[in-house]
């Protein structure tokens, strides 16, 4: 079953610096019908204005991967960690025991991404902090494994979840068959484009539940950048 949620949609926040809209409910005045999609409970789409972004704040027994779309994101943790991220490229932090962490607008534009939260396999653990660059030209014409709590997924990024993050990029008329499993459950967002998926026609920005479906059957009716969950 494909369940559409329309861009249009979907709850929404302004905070001047921030806006934000939610793929899936965030507070208990929320679409009720958005609720979480097995360990997936939180899919923002988030643009921050130059020069702003979240100050230090803390987590735990969480999974969060960041996956920028436009700009260039800079983090830094209580790990020591610190980094930047560009369009296209992977963020992944395991909260487990806690960590603290700001996240701000490095670049020129306004920054815009996907803040993808799952629930881990175990709650605690050490927590960690990784990125890595994904070419989107390895991602043209297939799905591409970014992120997965799945052994064998050679080249992704390490989460601690039962769930996988795919990306990939299709060309106006070009399609792709992705293998789910009956008794799986995924979301799919079209980041850029305007895709079918098993007949459903899906606009720019907008997200598919999807659930009961042994395979999906995607056309770019337009150039097409696509992010899709596996949620178990």
């Amino acid at each position: 079953m494909l369940t559409h949620r329309r861009w249009a949609s979907l709850d929404a926040a302004n905070h001047g610096w921030l806006r934000a809209k939610y793929h899936f409910a965030v507070t208990a005045e929320g679409t009720p019908e958005h609720a979480p999609l097995g360990p997936l409970i939180v899919w923002n789409d988030d643009e921050i204005a130059v020069g702003s972004g979240f100050p230090m704040h803390g987590h735990r027994d969480v999974e969060i991967i960041t996956y920028v779309r436009q700009g260039v994101l800079g983090h830094r943790d209580t790990l020591g960690s610190e980094g930047t991220i560009s369009a296209g490229n992977v963020q992944v932090m395991s909260a487990g025991t806690g960590i603290r962490h700001a996240e701000f607008n490095r670049g020129d534009m306004p920054l815009k991404l996907y803040q993808i939260w799952l629930l881990p396999r175990t709650n605690g653990g050490a927590p960690g902090w990784d990125t890595k660059q994904f070419p989107k030209g390895d991602r043209s014409g297939r799905f591409v494994v970014l992120a997965s709590g799945f052994a064998g997924d050679d080249g992704a990024l390490p989460i601690r979840a039962d769930a996988r993050v795919l990306g990939a990029t299709l060309k106006a008329g070009e399609q792709v068959r992705q293998g789910l499993g009956a008794s799986r459950r995924a979301y799919l967002v079209a980041a850029s484009g305007r895709i079918e998926v098993n007949g459903e026609r899906v606009g720019p920005l907008d997200g598919v539940a999807i659930t009961n479906e042994a395979a999906l059957e995607i056309v770019a009716v337009e150039d097409s950048e696509l992010v899709m969950v596996d949620a178990g």
